[in-house]
């Protein structure tokens, strides 16, 4: 369950808090976590002791990261709290010295993280996602249809999604979702001609679920869409010593992702498939709703000015460079002067000087907002690149690699491409999806060097960022699975079968789509 992606509007939560569990869930859940507090510590113990084959600092750390592993799968303590726990334990049995690893936590990507974080809470506290959604509703003809009404949401998820957290897009969307499905359910119960419960329509269950979905999918066009994006591309960026600009970023996921939601579309309607096709009374509702925003107020407005000069910046050197080529000095200036997590900074500081009301001295955001983002997740971020630091460091990431490497007898860039992604999918069904990028992505890069791939180690790399937003088939794979399975509108049947074709669909257009995009972009 993603509970890492919670990029703003607060810190960690237990599954309990996050979601309404039913008794027996609450009980899978304590149980769940009960055996990461005695399994975590207890395989620490076996591998610390056992005689293997391993330097000591290598053997250390791969008691204290297998341990780390359990207890984010579990989630026994809070995620952010293992890191650092985790982090610590290297220091105190000698790995490494708090100089080496606690400097990572300057690492520029952190700064890309408050940055990022500070816009989207901005338009939160500020309804401009709300506006935009409504904008796109009130498009002729969409609300009045199903199956557009259930499409448009799914864009205006994806869409969000790509520079706000998961979460939070799918926790505006689901209250808007939820009012046109309590407006209109009524409309479509009685033009059915099945004797459904209005709680249980199929028109219900594919608009929640493409909700959630959809931000998943969504996140993953931009670095910025989903934590794991930037925990992952930083790993690779250390490993192979290159860079993913934002613009190439954008230009190897489009693709991916315009298929990811064609498939969406085609999957959730035909597997849930609405009673009705048309409804009267979808466009009135959401015209009566959107008059009730009013114009456009100073904040929303000041908020579209900073988001517009953090995209405008981001994506800027990468045009530049797309015209005057990779080795111009206008384009070498840019990236040196301008880089991502300067200009998060940049943009976010614009919130604190553009002013709402100049005579009050009233600006866009205030610390008090400022301070709500998800600080766990940054804290998560720092301790993750120091232990994918460490594994490098020590050596033991490599002896991993290729010890797997050498005992499946994997050569073929195509077979652990899929097998990385399917890896990271299936963590994902029941670990964070920052954990599972966390887990796989420093352990893929030596095993893909070890088969002899060099820079194209990337690929199966990069397939894994993607795989680890994939958790479909469960409430507790991702926050906003569970967010939608409150509703009571999504049967836990419907979503699992949902959720299974989807995996395996996205499995399919992962491994062939990053494959095909990281050679187009030139990212090897």
């Amino acid at each position: 369950m993603g509970t890492a992606d919670t990029a703003v509007g607060g810190g960690y939560k237990t599954p309990e808090e996050e979601e309404h569990l039913t008794p027996a869930e609450e009980r899978f859940e304590k149980a769940r976590r009960t055996t990461g507090l005695v399994l975590g510590p207890l395989l620490f113990l076996i591998v610390y002791f056992a005689p293997l084959d391993l330097e000591r600092p290598q053997q250390t750390l791969a008691a204290i990261f297998l341990a780390v592993i359990i207890l984010w799968m579990t989630e026994a303590i809070p995620i952010p709290i293992t890191a650092v726990l985790g982090l610590v334990l290297t220091v105190l049995l000698g790995v490494a010295s708090g100089d080496t690893i606690f400097p990572l936590f300057s690492d520029g990507t952190i700064f890309l993280f408050i940055g990022g974080f500070i816009i989207a809470q901005a338009m939160m506290v500020h309804g401009v996602d709300k506006r935009f959604a409504y904008r796109v509703l009130s498009i002729p003809k969409v609300a009045g249809s199903t199956y557009r009404t259930i499409i448009a949401f799914g864009a205006i998820a994806a869409t969000v999604s790509a520079f706000v957290s998961n979460t939070a897009t799918t926790a505006m969307l689901f209250p808007i979702g939820l009012g046109i499905m309590n407006a209109l359910s009524g409309l479509v119960h009685e033009q059915s001609d099945e004797d459904t419960s209005r709680s249980r329509l199929r028109f219900g269950t594919a608009l929640m679920l493409m909700i959630a979905y959809g931000a998943s999918v969504g996140g993953l066009l931009t670095p910025i869409g989903s934590p794991p994006n930037l925990i992952g591309r930083e790993f690779i960026e250390k490993e192979l010593d290159t860079t993913i600009s934002f613009f190439d970023w954008v230009l190897t996921a489009a693709p991916i992702v315009f298929l990811m939601f064609i498939a969406l579309c085609v999957v959730l309607i035909a597997l849930n498939r609405p009673e009705v096709r048309k409804i009267e009374g979808a466009e009135e509702y959401v015209a009566e709703e959107r008059t009730k925003l009013g114009k456009v107020s100073p904040g929303e407005r000041n908020t579209l000015i900073a988001f517009a000069v953090a995209v405008t910046l981001w994506i800027l050197p990468g045009l530049v460079g797309l015209l005057a080529g990779d080795t111009s000095d206008i384009y070498i200036t840019m990236t040196e002067r301008l880089p991502e997590e300067v200009v998060a900074i940049v943009a976010a500081s614009l919130l604190f000087v553009l002013p709402t009301n100049w005579k009050e001295r009233r600006f866009t955001l205030n610390w008090s907002d400022a301070v709500k983002i998800d600080w766990g997740t940054i804290l998560l971020f720092g301790c993750g690149i120091a232990l994918g630091t460490l594994l490098d460091e020590t050596g033991l990431a490599t002896v991993v690699g290729k010890g797997m490497a050498d005992t499946l007898g994997i050569t073929s860039i195509v077979v652990i491409t899929a097998l990385a992604t399917l890896i990271a999918i299936l963590i994902s069904e029941t670990a964070s999806n920052t954990a599972s990028v966390a887990i796989i992505v420093p352990i893929v890069l030596p095993i893909a060097s070890a088969a002899g791939l060099g820079e194209l180690a990337l690929i199966p790399a990069f397939a894994a960022i993607f795989g680890a937003s994939y958790g479909f088939m469960l409430p507790v794979s991702t926050p906003p699975n569970a967010i939608v399975y409150g509703s009571g509108m999504v049967p836990i049947t419907k979503m699992i079968r949902s959720g299974f074709v989807f995996d395996l669909i996205g499995l399919a257009l992962i491994t062939a789509g990053v494959s095909v995009m990281a050679r187009v972009v030139g990212l090897v």
